[in-house]
């Protein structure tokens, strides 16, 4: 059986965070990408892409999909951002990876992941000024690739590629030649600091 990505989307998404697994997953991998959202509603992204909605992020059930990915955006540091924390939390306490990039990281915070795990995000100091309650700086985790510690998956905004591997190989869609094309990706970020 194909595995199942439900990737959640919200109003003002980030387009690059999650449009590579999304289709390295689809394209390369032979997995189904479902589109969850808050509400079930339609949404679009910071770019002006309109997306429809295969139902409710809320509703989302360890027994349906491999992974929960939440993909960042503007609306992470609004007083917008959705209460996941049912789906989230079915999902860890399944066993089953959930995964986080750039701003969406901080509903992680909020709903204590990251208290004893490494984790990282867009910035030092991003997540503990905007979560009050973050207690999890210890563990931060200050580089430019994907974290995953007990399938708590976080990346910065800048890191789709380890993220999308990261993804991949949590729900057994890893290998050498994978990880080879997805490192393809990062190759110009090497060589733009020269």
């Amino acid at each position: 059986m194909a595995k199942r990505l439900a990737i959640v989307l919200t109003e003002g998404y980030a387009d690059w965070e999650c449009a590579l697994l999304m289709a390295t997953a689809r394209g390369d991998c032979g997995a189904e990408t479902v589109v969850l959202t808050p509400g079930g509603a339609d949404v679009t992204s910071l770019g002006g892409v309109s997306v429809k909605s295969a139902g409710k992020a809320e509703a989302a059930m360890p027994a349906d999909f491999d992974v929960l990915v939440v993909c960042g955006g503007t609306i992470w540091q609004s007083g917008a951002a959705p209460d996941l924390s049912a789906p989230v939390g079915r999902f860890v306490e399944a066993g089953k990876p959930v995964a986080a990039i750039c701003d969406a990281t901080l509903g992680f915070a909020r709903l204590g992941l990251f208290d004893t795990r490494a984790h990282t995000g867009n910035y030092p100091g991003q997540i503990g000024k905007l979560v009050p309650d973050y207690r999890g700086a210890a563990h931060y985790r200050d580089q430019p690739q994907a974290v995953n510690d007990r399938g708590v998956i976080t990346a910065s905004g800048a890191a789709p590629a380890t993220f999308a591997r990261e993804i991949l190989e949590a729900i057994g869609l890893g290998s050498a030649e994978l990880r080879d094309y997805l490192a393809m990706y990062g190759d110009e970020h090497g060589a733009a600091k020269g």
